[in-house]
């Protein structure tokens, strides 16, 4: 049977909004600074926030269109996370991008980041590039699409495993923002 979990995803939105970022360690910010938030947008998700079932394992497993508010003075690169943080054991990372133009304020639906400059890091289905949601069936998961605005490009190569991506952004983050959706089979 399929729940859907409407204050569950309004406190996690809640605890995201005011500043959490993942379970356990992850990137943080510049020492001395606090962070600046990024609004996290899709025309890609209906209002309710359910992600279609085009974006998951169920259908063309392809990217949503995304869009996020300019990024702090300073900000030199930026990252995108996406992860579900209701998988079973722990977080499990659905799509890392990294080291995209600090002007990029858009994705399109199924895009290239490579096409941009950037770089893609290793998700948990052990692929480069973007996998959809994937739940078990009859659970709803909530998925979290975050923007990190970083001072620096990060030193890394295409490929690397998310949690290197997340310690090259430790103590580099400038501004940060989440979208915050659900999906479930």
């Amino acid at each position: 049977m399929i729940r859907r979990l409407p204050l569950l995803a309004l406190l996690a939105f809640v605890g995201v909004a005011c500043g959490a970022t993942q379970n356990g360690p992850g990137p943080s910010a510049v020492p001395g600074k606090s962070l600046a938030s990024i609004t996290v947008t899709s025309k890609s998700f209906p209002s309710d926030l359910q992600i279609p079932v085009d974006l998951s394992c169920d259908g063309k497993d392809t990217s949503p269109h995304l869009t996020w508010s300019s990024p702090p003075e300073g900000t030199k690169s930026l990252a995108l996370i996406v992860d579900d943080p209701d998988a079973p054991g722990s977080t499990f990372t659905h799509w890392v991008v990294f080291d995209l133009p600090p002007d990029t304020l858009m994705l399109e639906p199924g895009v290239d980041p490579a096409t941009l400059g950037a770089k893609v890091g290793l998700n948990d289905f052990h692929n480069v590039r973007y996998n959809g949601p994937c739940p078990p069936r009859g659970e709803m998961h909530r998925y979290q699409f975050r923007v990190f605005a970083a001072d620096y490009v990060l030193p890394l190569k295409d490929g690397v495993p998310r949690a290197d991506v997340d310690a090259a952004l430790s103590e580099h983050v400038l501004g940060f923002g989440t979208l915050l959706a659900t999906f479930a089979h």
